[in-house]
Parts: C-alpha cells; sequence; structure tokens
C-alpha cells in the first residue's frame, strides 16, 4: 500500500511538472488544484497498466523494428489519453498536437525516473 500511495505521487509530481512546463505552449490544463493532479494520476496510472500492455503486444513487430524506439510513440499516446479521460472528469489537460503530447511524456519519464531514485 505505501508503495503504491509513493508511485501515484511520482506520478502526480510528474505530471504537474510536465504540465506546468508546457501551459501555454500547446497544453492546457483544466484546474491548478493539487487534488486534480493526484486523480489524473490515478487516472495515467490505470490508463498504464491496462490498455499501454495490449498497445505493447499488438506493436512488437514494430517495436521490434524501430529498436524499442516505438515505445516513445506508445507513451505518448498514453500520456494523451490520460489528459483526454482526465477532461471527462473534470481533472485533465487538452494536448493540441502530437510533438506537444511527445514533449511532455518525455518530461513525466523523465521526472519520474528522477523521483524513484531518490
Amino acid at each position: 500500500m505505501k508503495k503504491l500511495l509513493l508511485r501515484l505521487a511520482i506520478n502526480a509530481v510528474a505530471l504537474y511538472a510536465a504540465v506546468a512546463i508546457l501551459d501555454g505552449k500547446g497544453i492546457t490544463p483544466q484546474s491548478e488544484n493539487w487534488l486534480s493532479f493526484v486523480w489524473l494520476a490515478l487516472i495515467f496510472g490505470l490508463v498504464n497498466a491496462i490498455i499501454k500492455p495490449i498497445l505493447v503486444v499488438m506493436s512488437c513487430p514494430l517495436l521490434i523494428l524501430t529498436l524499442g524506439l516505438g515505445t516513445l510513440v506508445i507513451n505518448t499516446l498514453m500520456f494523451m489519453m490520460a489528459g483526454w479521460i482526465g477532461t471527462k472528469f473534470h481533472v485533465g489537460f487538452t494536448v493540441e498536437t502530437f510533438w506537444v503530447g511527445f514533449l511532455g511524456a518525455i518530461i513525466v519519464s523523465i521526472v519520474s525516473f528522477i523521483l524513484t531514485g531518490l
């Protein structure tokens, strides 16, 4: 339980960092409330736990062909999907272009990696 809450907090901070850095540059948050980012982190975790494995299995030949770089596209889609699902609950964000979503997914990955290391 403690590990789950820690992972949720790390995802919330990573999503906040991505949205804060890219706010006005292609990402528009619906709410600036910290509780919104906790809910968004929960949505992000569920999307990554349920949908991402299905996409990875379905795109396995493409991932092998691109030597794993296709996972960046999958991470971008998961980031954008979490924001879209979050907008249905008024806690998400809108992403204008794929490349802004790509940068957001990179920021989330870097922040999560750093915080997990700590």
